[in-house]
């Protein structure tokens, strides 16, 4: 049987990687987009899937799209926004667009790919957090906020799920080489890499990969749980 599966924010970085990495492993893929629809589109035709814009802040957006695509078995919540501020610079309007992103688009597209899952009594979702949601990080409370959310999130769906045969996992990836941190300038790509054990920055396949394996049979034991993938950072 093929399994057929959702990436949000799959137009680029962390969410291509995933979208390739599980087609690569024989599912069906719907890549969500929001704003690079080029971008989705070619992913897409590379493998062989389709691409769906919708904004997962929007409610109503993630219910039109799960009626045009269908029920889902794995479901890979990436999408997601990033933003550099001190905290007495970061507005109401700033925190709510960091949560609405980044928790309410995991809520919103969870709950729609919940209930074919608990009928088919098999399902995977995987959300991607982030080093800083484990640790925070200066500058980036609300960020850091968000993706720190994202693992109580896990943790509890994790447990309400698990008797459905569903496993909720999360993925908390360090330093990428991404456009998110394209902003960063050498210097502090330099230290960041110097600061890993590994001595190197991540790459999307790097979390692909971990993907990949949570959303296989070889993971069916597994769920709860938050996979750092960093490279050992901080060192």
């Amino acid at each position: 049987m093929v399994r057929r599966a959702l990436i949000t924010g799959g137009s680029r970085g962390i969410g291509a990687a995933c979208a390739r990495a599980l087609a690569a492993a024989g599912m069906d893929v719907t890549v969500n987009y929001a704003v690079n629809g080029g971008k989705a589109a070619q992913v897409a035709r590379e493998i062989g899937g389709q691409a769906f814009m919708a904004d997962v802040s929007d409610q109503r957006a993630v219910n039109e799209m799960f009626q045009c695509v269908g029920d889902v078995d794995v479901l890979v919540c990436n999408a997601g926004i990033a933003m550099q501020k001190l905290f007495t610079d970061t507005t109401a309007e700033d925190w709510r667009k960091v949560f609405s992103v980044n928790v309410d688009g995991v809520y919103n597209t969870c709950y729609c790919a919940v209930p074919h899952m608990i009928r088919n009594h098999w399902g995977r979702i995987i959300i991607i957090s982030s080093i800083w949601g484990r640790m925070g990080a200066s500058c980036e409370v609300a960020y850091s906020a968000s993706k720190a959310a994202l693992i109580g999130f896990t943790q509890a769906l994790s447990r309400e799920l698990g008797p459905s045969g569903i496993t909720v996992n999360c993925v908390a990836p360090g330093v990428i080489d991404t456009d998110m941190n394209k902003r960063l300038s050498d210097d502090v790509l330099n230290e960041l890499k110097e600061s890993t054990p590994l001595m190197r920055i991540g790459t999307p396949e790097d979390v692909a990969n971990t993907v990949t394996f949570l959303a296989s049979e070889e993971a069916s034991f597994i769920t709860g749980q938050t996979l750092g993938v960093d490279g050992g950072f901080p060192g």
